[in-house]
């Protein structure tokens, strides 16, 4: 694969995570800003709203790539995104604006198509490397996104953070004009007649895919159940309003992310597999657990175990669905598998707002301690005990390392 073509697709999805997540941390303070409103339920059941809006909308992305280069889907939806964005920033109507970014998240949803189109073009010995920095983004760009958001919303009209995501849209239209017009060409995902001449591998697969979605769902939402909500827990503990400190406790997951990336690869390069999740799990729930308690310095302790666990399972998780697809299925089963991902995000957004407003902004992170426990227990009983993949799917896990 093209290095300069690869960097250019994972800068797109830099610029898409770092401006996804500028209001995510701060979406109470908007809401109360914006429209004086201060409902936790409320703010949880918008974030919610526009992750159901992004579960449905990339299935059908992808399936839209089957016939259309991804390059030329995502030149119309990351402008139209650019005009939503803008739109966002102009309303002054409530009902409008969820109108409003809720059609500016159903064309932000298509970036994801690059990730299976990476796994796709990458070389076979280098699969796994590229899945550990395509999840150091995710974590990464929570650095830029929480920051840049902390930032605007501590010295700017919390509106303007619309403007600088139009920005971010148009400069991703910009990289792939560049790419279109520069002479790459990217592969159509395999007809469908294709992928049903792959019918006995896809058969074979199907339900250790169905366990890795429920896997998925309950362990993203473990994850993000805190997240809404993190930044007014961290000022109501710290008895601090300083938004730009508030978005850099919120970062430090990203950070140690960081640290581990760059410890993999200089010290131990990855041969990373799916039982490695039986410590990540419990790295994950021991930061939660931490994070409960009400000192700061426990808390930051807690967010720097919870990084180190969220980085490894995510990572490994990753490797697991790549384990059980094939490469002319990755956008295919990546799509099922996101909507699962999405579903965990949504059910945890609803509920982080109802348990806030029911209980106080501490009982989110008891909640998802028992979550992933659970999903602890699932991995356990789902694929420790004498699962294994097909000769395709062991074919395929070999490449990934």
């Amino acid at each position: 694969m093209n290095l300069n073509v690869k960097y250019l697709l994972i800068s797109i999805t830099v610029i898409a995570v770092v401006c996804d997540t500028m209001l995510l941390p701060f979406y109470p303070g908007f809401f109360a800003s914006a429209f004086g409103i201060t409902d936790p339920a409320y703010v949880g059941g918008y974030i919610a709203a526009f992750c159901l809006v992004v579960l449905l909308a990339f299935p059908c992305w992808a399936r839209l790539a089957e016939q259309q280069s991804v390059l030329n889907i995502l030149l119309v939806t990351q402008l139209a995104a650019a005009i939503f964005s803008l739109l966002c920033y102009q309303v002054e109507s409530l009902s409008a604006f969820w109108l409003v970014s809720l059609l500016m998240f159903v064309c932000k949803a298509s970036y994801l198509l690059i990730y299976p189109l990476v796994m796709r073009l990458e070389t076979p010995g280098k699969q796994g490397q590229t899945i550990g920095l395509l999840s150091l983004i995710v974590h990464f760009g929570a650095i830029g996104g929480a920051v840049l958001g902390g930032v605007m919303l501590q010295y700017f009209e919390p509106r303007q953070v619309f403007v600088l995501m139009a920005c971010g849209d148009l400069l991703q239209t910009a990289i792939c004009c560049y790419l279109k017009y520069a002479g790459h060409t990217l592969p159509l995902a395999p007809p469908p007649a294709a992928q049903a001449s792959a019918g006995p591998v896809a058969s074979a697969n199907k339900p250790p895919l169905v366990k890795l979605a429920l896997l998925m769902l309950l362990f993203y939402f473990s994850a993000y159940l805190m997240q809404p909500f993190f930044v007014s827990y961290w000022q109501q503990l710290s008895a601090s309003a300083n938004q730009v400190t508030a978005a850099l406790v919120f970062a430090i997951p990203a950070f140690i992310a960081l640290l581990v990336l760059l410890w993999q690869y200089r010290f131990a390069p990855a041969h990373a597999n799916h039982t490695g999740l039986h410590t990540a799990l419990w790295l994950t729930g021991s930061g939660l657990a931490l994070q409960a308690l009400p000192q700061p310095l426990l808390v930051i302790a807690g967010r720097c175990l919870f990084g180190l666990g969220l980085f490894l399972a995510t990572v490994r998780l990753d490797l697991l669905l790549f384990r059980l697809s094939t490469p002319e299925r990755y956008a295919s089963d990546f799509s099922k598998i996101y909507m699962a991902q999405s579903l965990g995000v949504l059910l945890a957004s609803y509920c982080a707002g109802a348990v806030v407003a029911a209980t106080g902004l501490r009982m989110p992170l008891l909640v998802a301690t028992a979550a992933l426990a659970l999903t602890w227990l699932c991995y356990l009983l789902l694929f420790s005990q004498g699962w294994r993949p097909s000769t395709t799917a062991t074919n395929a896990s070999q490449r990934l390392q």
